[in-house]
């Protein structure tokens, strides 16, 4: 073994001084590792040998070499780990100083030492296989006596089951036997105590009015409970039920007597009488009773804290009443849960939310009662305000106290009772809620009255108009914060009928300002008319807009309230819609979020309709102001110069004039030049960025919202005039009787001046005027022929006039 060792070693360290980093040289350090004299590896032996090491105490012998050898390199141990590595532990241990000075000497030296070390382990392993191979014999020989051992103590088991098995099977009868005994010594015990407490029963009969002329209450409850003890016993006797009716009488008679002092104790708030009570009461089984005194008179003596409160602040409203006396009742839910958890500790609270559910609802005088007196005092329009200050005040108690209630309850909410206390404490606003549109109606008008809105000069009227604006929105915002809070998103559907009589009494100032515009409407040209009925338009435009936007915020507002109502996962003193709504207060509400889903109108549909319809009327007035000077000139063509019978008798001397010839009469010339100005007076307002006006215009028109344009709403207007001035233009031509060659020849010039002008201000004459200007000029005998395709009506008319004969 020793001279394989050897021959390896010096191989593989050959190799790297000469050839390092050779191939070769790791498998050639592995085979020394892993081979010795036996065939067993050494990672083998290290894995197994553990644990025999371990059995008998030999490690310290096995890795001695490897503790105390002084080894050229760092870490022998590294020989046994999985990842050692025989190339890098080589090349390491040859690039110390030593190794590059004198390589053959190196190598000679770490070879001899490599031998040694395996001289070592052989040693240690020879060592301990022999001291394990000598225990094997008295390992063997302790399995034995623990395997006989094991067989003796599993026929004991046996013998002993056998034997518990025989006995009960000998004994069955005899356990049988002692259980009827014992069951009829049980019987006969009870029998005799029966008749104990039957003897004991009459004796206390017999002592007990003696017991209770003494007067002494506690005396009599002992006597009273040892009774109530023997009656225990006595359920199965002939007389049980009356002598059972027999104790209720006494123990009535014990109340009656207990009452007085009873109720001085509680009134007194002593505790040390009320506990005796208490005591007293428990045994007699009446502890109900008892709360019963305790809540009438904690009831009694709050009751009388609210007259008192009143009496002492007569000259004050019930606004100072219910603070002061709500201060009053939360100091005393303190005090007396803090004194009742010592007298009846597991039932204080349910008792005072009780007191106070009932108290709240049987108040002299009541709450409703105060509330409705202060209310008559005052107006209508400030009705609300007194009812939403209560309101506020009623809250704030109500949330302090649901803040006592849950620091009492400590987690264990008693919701059937809690919410008989909220509804007690919110009942005196039901009826108020149900019929808040009247006074939020009541307020919104108020506002009204005291605005001036009507003037005799026209713009003042106007100016004020577009002043009110701004402020009639506050209004309305104003009267949605106060529903949020005094009805706490309740009384919406109140709100929503309130603002529809607001609104709409706000737009019959409107409707008055477009009165005072038709008075001032005139049949010449009147810009600052004109300008007014603009500025008009536009305050109608931002009225529209900011109503779109109040109903916008006010869509979310009363889903926000709804999806918090329906909460029913919070504290019930924040479930208003039980407290606060009546059942069709109730259906109201749900009726008024489900239309937000089932219905295409808005909530404000009518208010917003009534504003569109406010547009188109003044659109029309505002049409007819600009239309108002073509209208008088357009009057005048039946009566032109140019057909009258003087120009018929001298038709003879001008109908060979060239077209050339004629020009167009004063009447169209007027109405043309008024339309070349429009613009210019129409830019200002129209062609400029102006929201307000647009959405005017857009609900007067629907031309507006299909012709929008660059260049504003200018054309459209323009437009709209055009196509009436053509209409009238036609019309009042048609009613003229007859006419000769030169007359259509000037008709025709009229009707192409006003395509001129149209022309330049980018638009077109209508149709039928252009028609009527080509059948003017066709000579008789071609009108059959050049009439096809003309409007029928026309042609017709202007064969007439011209009293050419049809050959058709």
């Amino acid at each position: 073994m020793v001279m394989v060792v050897v021959v390896v070693v010096v191989m593989a360290i050959a190799v790297v001084v000469w050839f390092e980093p050779a191939s070769e040289l790791k498998e050639l350090f592995l085979d020394f590792l892993s081979v010795h004299d036996d065939g067993v590896h050494v990672r083998e032996f290290d894995s197994r040998g553990d644990d025999v090491i371990a059995e008998h105490g030999s490690a310290k012998r096995l890795h001695e070499p490897f503790l105390t050898s002084k080894w050229p390199f760092q870490d022998v141990a590294a020989f046994s780990e999985d990842s050692f590595d025989v190339k890098e532990w080589i090349n390491r241990t040859f690039k110390s100083a030593e190794a590059q000075e004198n390589k053959d000497a190196f190598v000679s030296s770490l070879v001899m030492k490599l031998q040694l070390y395996v001289q070592q382990v052989n040693g240690a392993l020879e060592e301990t296989s022999q001291s394990v191979l000598s225990s094997l014999p008295r390992i063997l020989r302790d399995t034995q006596l623990l395997q006989q051992e094991t067989l003796a103590l599993r026929e004991k088991m046996i013998a002993v089951k056998q034997e518990i098995a025989k006995i009960e099977k000998d004994t069955a009868s005899s356990m049988a036997m002692l259980e009827k005994i014992d069951r009829i010594k049980t019987e006969l015990q009870t029998a005799k105590q029966g008749l104990h407490e039957a003897d004991n029963w009459t004796v206390l009969a017999n002592d007990v009015e003696e017991v209770f002329e003494s007067g002494d209450i506690e005396a009599i409850s002992n006597k009273l409970f040892s009774m109530q003890k023997s009656l225990a016993m006595l359920a199965n006797v002939v007389d049980y039920e009356d002598k059972k009716l027999q104790l209720e009488g006494l123990k009535n008679r014990l109340e009656a007597i207990a009452s007085p002092r009873l109720v001085q104790a509680f009134t007194a708030a002593n505790l040390e009488q009320s506990k005796i009570y208490v005591d007293i009461f428990d045994k007699m089984e009446r502890l109900p009773q008892l709360l019963k005194y305790y809540h009438n008179c904690l009831k009694v003596s709050l009751g009388q804290e609210w007259r008192r409160t009143i009496e002492l602040a007569q000259d004050e409203n019930v606004i100072y009443w219910l603070r002061v006396y709500y201060d009053k009742l939360l100091s005393s839910w303190h005090e007396q849960v803090k004194w009742c958890n010592q007298v009846f500790p597991n039932t204080s609270i349910d008792i005072h939310v009780e007191v106070y559910a009932d108290l709240l609802k049987s108040l002299d005088p009541s709450i409703s009662e105060c509330i409705e007196a202060i209310l008559k005092q005052h107006s209508n329009s400030v009705q609300l305000t007194i009812l939403h200050e209560l309101k506020q005040m009623t809250k704030y108690f109500a949330t302090n106290l649901n803040g006592a209630i849950e620091t009492s309850l400590r987690g264990k909410l008693q919701n059937e009772k809690l919410l008989s206390l909220a509804q007690a404490v919110y009942a005196p606003y039901v009826p108020y809620i149900a019929k808040y549109n009247t006074f939020q109606t009541a307020q919104l008008e108020h506002h009204l009255q005291f605005w001036h809105h009507s003037h005799d000069d026209l713009s003042d009227t106007i100016n004020s108009l577009s002043l009110s604006i701004s402020r009639i929105m506050g209004y309305a915002s104003d009267a949605n914060k106060q529903c949020k809070l005094f009805t706490e998103g309740c009384g919406y559907p109140g709100l929503l009928q309130s603002l529809n009589i607001f609104f709409n009494k706000y737009l019959e100032k409107y409707q008055q300002g477009l009165r005072q515009l038709e008075r001032k409407k005139v049949k010449h040209e009147d810009w600052n008319l004109f300008q007014m009925c603009l500025t008009l338009m536009q305050n109608i435009g931002d009225l529209l807009h900011q109503v779109q936007q109040f109903e916008k915020s006010l869509v979310i507002d009363i889903t926000e309230a709804s999806n918090k109502i329906q909460n029913m996962n919070g504290s019930v003193f924040c479930q208003y819609k039980k407290l606060l709504l009546t059942s069709t207060g109730c259906a109201d509400l749900e009726n008024l979020v489900a239309s937000f889903q089932r219905e295409d109108k808005t909530i404000l549909d009518s208010i917003i309709k009534s504003i569109q319809k406010l547009c188109t009327d003044l659109h029309h007035i505002t049409y007819e102001v600009i239309f108002a000077p073509i209208f008088s000139q357009l009057l005048l063509v039946q009566k032109a110069p140019a057909w009258t019978l003087e120009a018929n008798k001298m038709s003879n001397l001008s109908s060979d004039l060239p077209d050339y010839s004629f020009a167009p009469q004063e009447y169209i010339t007027q109405v043309g030049q008024y339309l070349m100005t429009l613009p210019q007076h129409l830019e200002p307002f129209l062609l400029r960025d102006n929201p307000s006006l647009t959405q005017a215009l857009k609900a007067a028109d629907p031309q507006y919202v299909q012709g929008a344009s660059e260049s504003g709403f200018t054309s459209i207007l323009l437009d709209i005039i055009a196509r009436g001035t053509c209409q009238m233009f036609q019309d009042q031509t048609l009613g003229i009787c007859q006419l000769n060659s030169v007359a259509c020849k000037q008709l025709a010039t009229d009707i192409d001046y006003l395509g001129n002008v149209l022309e330049e201000l980018g638009l077109c004459l209508s149709e039928n005027l252009q028609h009527m200007s080509l059948l003017l000029r066709l000579p008789s005998e071609d009108y059959q022929n050049g009439s096809s395709g003309c409007n029928a009506r026309v042609v017709a008319a202007v064969r007439q006039m011209r009293n050419i004969t049809s050959s058709g």
